[in-house]
Parts: C-alpha cells; sequence; structure tokens
C-alpha cells in the first residue's frame, strides 16, 4: 500500500511537471474544459440568482394568497384583454359580502393602487405608488416599520389623513429618512401626515408591492380622492396554512359566483390569481432556462474531454519508458491506471477552478450592474467539481488502460 502511494505521488509530481513544461499544449487542453465549466456554472448561478430573486419578488405578494380581480395575471403573447377589460371591477361591498359567505377563517383585503405625486415643501415626486388598504393588509402582507408606526385601528375606522411612507419616499423628500414621521405631505391636494417610514427592502426584478417607492393609506382616506372602480381595485385573501390554494379556489369561486349571480351556465366575469401558480411558472420556465445551460455547457466540456483524451495519448507514449519501469520494478496494473486517471482528472479540475474564477469574477460584475446579488451556492461548487472528475476520468480512461496494459519489456525497450 506504502509503494503504491509513493508511485502515485511521483506520478502526480511527474504530471505537474509535464504540464509546466508543455504551457502551449497544457493551455489548449485546458481551454475547452474551463469554457465548459464557465458556461455550465456561470449559467447555473446567475439563472439560480435570477430564480431566488423573482420568487423573493413573488412571495412578498404573500404566502397562501390570492388576488381577486377582473384580470388575469399570468399574461403572455395570446393575452386576451379584450376578454377582461369589460368586466366589472371588484367592489369593496362584494369583500364585505364575502367575508360573511366564507366557512373558512380567511385574512380579507380590499384594495387600490394608483400612481401619483407625493409633494413636500418645493419638493415633488412623480409616479409614487399609493396603496389604500383595509385593516388585515399587515396580516397578508407584513410591514416592517422602521420609524414611527404603522396606521393603527382607530386610522382605518375614521379614515384619519395619516399615512405611511416608503423608504426612498422619505429619504427624497426629507433626506433623512426618521425625519419624515410627523411632517405634512401634499397628497393629490390633500395633506396628510406621517405616522411612519417602512424599513427599505432593496431591488427584485418583481416589484411586489415595492414598498421602498409607496405609501400606505387607509382605504376610506383613499377613496376621498380616488373612485375605487377606475384604480386598479383587487381583493387579497389569505387562506389558512392547512388549506391547500385549489381547496381556497374552489370556495371563493362559488362565493364570488354567488355574490355576483352568474347562472350554471355562465362564465366567471372576476379572476382568481394564485401567488403559488406564479411560483410554479417561474420554476418551469427556469428548469428550461438551466436545460440550455447544461447543453451549451457539455459542447464544450466534450470538446476539452477530447482535448484531455489527445495529450493523455501523447503522455502514454511519451513516458512509455517510465512505464515499463515502473511495471518491473513491481508497478500493478491498477497502479499505473490509476496514475492516468488522476493526472487527467488533475488536469480537468485545474480548468474548472479556472472557470469557477472567472464565473465568480463575472458574479461581482453582474451585482454591480443589476443591484442584485448574483451567487454561486456551494451546491453548484460541488456540481463543478464532480464534473470535473467524471470528465477527466472519462477522457483519460482509454489512455489509462492502454498504458496499464503495456508489455514492461516492449515499453523499457521503446524510446
Amino acid at each position: 500500500m506504502q509503494k503504491t502511494l509513493q508511485i502515485l505521488i511521483a506520478s502526480l509530481k511527474l504530471a505537474f511537471q509535464e504540464l509546466y513544461k508543455n504551457k502551449l499544449r497544457t493551455f489548449l487542453s485546458l481551454f475547452g474544459v474551463t469554457i465548459g465549466i464557465f458556461c455550465i456554472i456561470g449559467v447555473l448561478s446567475t439563472v439560480s440568482s435570477l430564480e431566488k430573486n423573482i420568487q423573493d419578488g413573488i412571495k412578498s405578494l404573500g404566502s397562501n394568497t390570492i388576488y381577486i380581480d377582473k384580470w388575469n395575471y399570468q399574461g403572455g403573447p395570446d393575452y386576451p384583454w379584450w376578454k377582461y377589460v369589460n368586466r366589472p371591477s371588484v367592489r369593496m361591498s362584494e369583500a364585505k359580502i364575502l367575508q360573511q359567505k366564507m366557512t373558512m377563517q380567511l385574512d380579507i383585503v380590499f384594495n387600490l393602487s394608483v400612481q401619483n405625486k407625493v409633494e413636500y415643501a418645493d419638493l415633488a415626486l412623480d409616479g409614487i405608488n399609493y396603496h389604500g388598504i383595509t385593516s388585515a393588509f399587515d396580516r397578508i402582507q407584513p410591514v416592517e416599520i422602521l420609524y414611527g408606526r404603522y396606521l393603527s385601528a382607530s386610522d382605518f375606522d375614521k379614515g384619519s389623513s395619516v399615512t405611511v411612507i416608503g423608504f426612498d419616499v422619505a429619504e427624497k423628500l426629507f433626506g433623512n429618512p426618521e425625519k419624515a414621521v410627523g411632517q405634512e405631505v401634499s397628497l393629490k391636494g390633500r395633506k396628510a401626515r406621517v405616522a411612519g417610514v417602512i424599513k427599505k427592502q432593496g431591488k427584485n426584478l418583481i416589484s411586489g408591492w415595492d414598498f421602498d417607492q409607496s405609501i400606505l393609506l387607509s382605504y376610506p382616506f383613499m377613496k376621498q380622492m380616488f373612485d375605487e372602480r377606475f384604480n386598479n381595485p383587487k381583493i387579497l385573501v389569505k387562506g389558512p396554512e392547512n388549506v391547500s390554494t385549489d381547496n381556497l379556489k374552489g370556495e371563493l369561486r362559488g362565493a364570488m359566483r354567488s355574490i355576483r349571480r352568474l347562472g350554471p351556465t355562465q362564465e366567471d366575469n372576476f379572476e382568481l390569481n394564485a401567488i403559488s401558480d406564479f411560483s410554479k411558472s417561474v420554476d418551469s420556465l427556469f428548469q428550461s432556462v438551466n436545460l440550455g445551460g447544461w447543453l451549451i455547457g457539455l459542447l464544450s466540456l466534450i470538446v476539452g474531454a477530447f482535448g484531455i483524451a489527445n495529450i493523455m495519448f501523447v503522455t502514454v507514449r511519451e513516458r512509455t519508458p517510465q512505464i515499463g519501469l515502473k511495471k518491473a520494478i513491481g508497478a500493478k496494473k491498477k497502479t499505473i491506471l490509476m496514475e492516468f486517471l488522476m493526472e487527467s482528472s488533475f488536469i480537468c479540475i485545474i480548468g474548472g477552478l479556472i472557470g469557477l474564477i472567472l464565473v465568480i469574477l463575472l458574479a461581482g460584475l453582474l451585482t454591480k450592474i443589476f443591484s442584485f446579488p448574483v451567487f454561486v451556492a456551494p451546491s453548484i461548487l460541488a456540481l463543478a467539481f464532480f464534473v470535473c472528475l467524471l470528465i477527466g476520468v472519462l477522457a483519460g480512461i482509454i489512455p489509462a488502460i492502454t498504458a496499464s496494459r503495456m508489455d514492461p519489456v516492449v515499453a523499457i525497450r521503446s524510446k
């Protein structure tokens, strides 16, 4: 065992010397593996980071939550907008009746959303999201307050002219967000006192509620400024965690059809948009993208594997006398076999490490450009090592078998 280990260590040292001596040949052999690993790990890391960012954005819309609206949120190239545009908008009165009709314990919120201007002193911010909400909103979509307080039960009941504003809105209007609490801002000509500032959320590809660029108002206060029929009204329903989305949808559909007095032959004139459906769609999309990345990377790895196999055949020919000498002093077939397999794997792992370094540099660049973290997960690092090891073994197996089967006398006499 000790002799075998010594032979393998000596073989690795010899392999490293040969790689160092033949730099151009080594570089050309490594290049294919490097590009292959860069493509596979680069695509997997980027796609994984994008998927996490999008899934986090979807989760920000609420877990086990269904949005009742006249619009279908799935979209797509064949989106039949003409079918949805003539549907009646949901109403606050329907949300109240829905609460009474449902047999299970639910959190139900009526919401109006519109973009408008927020003003303070001589400053004005355009395109700020106004969200008019009812009291159960924070149970569906938790709101973390950094300074001040959230809207109180009294604010919802009385329609008080108070608001909770996003971090970016507070920062742009007041410089220091903490100073926003207690100040008065102008909302479509009406004064509103700032009760609190929402903790900064950061950017994601699916904006969700985009609290950084939003203000929250009680629904009674909001409807004093905007007509609920024309400002994206929707009903948010969160079911119990132990109730499946399909069961929740089934009961909601029956209740809404009853509220709207739809006959058995009439189709729904409302849409039940489940957040879990968006998550499944994203999973399906990214599985296809990952498959594309694998196919591109595998083509490069196949080219790289042929390059590694070629260099190993050349190496076997160059070391034929040494192989014969090793076998003459007692090296077994499996020792010679392991020697060349380790060498080919070693070459692939070096190529993979170079590819990983390039991926890490790319991840840092993309993080700065897109303002969200692109990362290489530990599972992807483990996958890269396994792929390199596998390619190394497959590329070196035939040259290694050839070397292990050599006749020691013939090998020593060869030049």
